[in-house]
């Protein structure tokens, strides 16, 4: 059955269109158009504001349960139902640092809830296990490793079409062990990880572009080594996902980092769980437990966020100083082009998902449409 959305400020993602018409069909964007349709049934959105839904590339658990300790396809749904409930329609549940078998058990997982559900679940982020011990933050030291040929080529051949992200150290890599995994098709992002700016160029120049949670467990910029933080400012095409709630990343050094990767700015939620209904958590060596909105492990150390996309999406309007459009950018067509699904999702376009989500002037009432 078609349905027109009218009477809405349309945020494209390319364009924003004053009273603009949507016209949808069986969960698929049709026309996006200034004219009413008279035949068709109508949702008003009251001149309120209409964006594609935001897409969360690294999200570790629901309301309730953690994909790391339970990479089952309860716990996936866990992660979508309450992801839809902040506006985020696209997600990839994230799995840290783990066994081969928790690894094996997680992707299929993901691959069999995907046949199942035609939803936003697109795949899954395979945060670890191959990173720099040095910078394992919240990861189990008992879990990260440097990878053997036999494990990765298992990971890639199991994670085909699946894994669509994966955190790695590269300097655990050997240059063939790098070279198969750049062949795969897997996006590759850096992280956790000690390599310096000078090391990181060849990475870049591999085609990499993409770090996890940028200044995170990776080195800091200083004037007298940029470390990879300066890599990733002065390397244009590297894409700089960032945990904005001002724990993970000050919200002074997000606007500096913002002003010099412009585009290729964008938000992820990394968080351990949504909604802040779990208080205290331990699994494995892995614990965490909630200390003024944040999550932290016995050690003091942050253990994950807290916040939402739709957090993040006010934050940044609140405190970096950008219009309520390029804010919501940040969170649906930058998240897109990093992973390279952008002619999938993250717009209101022809032949892309009706999944939007409807907000105010300034942002301060999100809800998912």
């Amino acid at each position: 059955m078609k349905q027109a959305i009218v009477n809405a400020v349309v945020h494209t993602g390319n364009e924003i269109i004053e009273n603009g018409v949507v016209i949808i069909e069986n969960g698929t964007i049709i026309s996006v158009q200034k004219e009413i349709p008279n035949d068709l049934e109508k949702i008003d959105l009251k001149g309120n504001h209409l964006s594609a839904g935001f897409i969360d590339i690294q999200i570790n658990g629901g309301e309730r349960l953690y994909f790391s300790q339970t990479p089952n396809e309860e716990t996936i749904q866990d992660i979508y139902d309450a992801s839809i409930k902040y506006g985020t329609t696209h997600v990839l549940p994230c799995l840290i640092s783990s066994s081969r078998e928790t690894i094996l058990e997680g992707i299929e997982a993901v691959r069999n809830y995907m046949k199942k559900h035609n939803n936003g679940v697109i795949g899954m982020h395979l945060e670890g296990p191959f990173l720099n011990p040095l910078r394992r933050g919240a990861h189990s030291i008992d879990q990260v490793r440097k990878p053997t040929n036999a494990e990765l080529e298992e990971i890639i051949e199991k994670g085909k079409d699946v894994i669509k992200v994966i955190t790695i150290a590269p300097e655990c890599f050997t240059e063939e062990q790098l070279n198969k995994l750049i062949e795969s098709g897997i996006t590759i992002s850096i992280g956790h990880s000690t390599i310096t700016h000078k090391e990181a160029q060849p990475y870049f120049a591999k085609g990499i572009n993409l770090v996890t949670h940028l200044f995170n467990a990776m080195t800091q910029f200083g004037h007298r080594e940029p470390g990879l933080v300066g890599a990733v400012f002065e390397n244009e095409a590297v894409y700089a996902p960032v945990i904005l709630d001002g724990a993970h990343c000050d919200y002074a050094a997000a606007k500096v980092a913002y002003k010099l990767k412009k585009d290729k700015f964008f938000l992820i939620s990394d968080a351990t769980f949504l909604g802040r209904k779990v208080t205290n958590f331990k699994w494995d060596n892995f614990d965490a437990h909630l200390e003024n909105g944040f999550y932290r492990n016995e050690d003091g150390n942050l253990a994950g966020a807290t916040i939402s996309m739709a957090e993040a999406v006010q934050n940044a309007y609140n405190h970096l100083n950008v219009s309520a459009d390029e804010a919501i950018k940040m969170a649906t067509t930058r998240v897109a082009s990093a992973i390279g699904i952008q002619d999938r999702v993250g717009k209101i376009k022809s032949g892309f998902p009706a999944t939007f989500v409807k907000f105010n002037a300034d942002l301060s009432e999100i809800e998912t449409l």
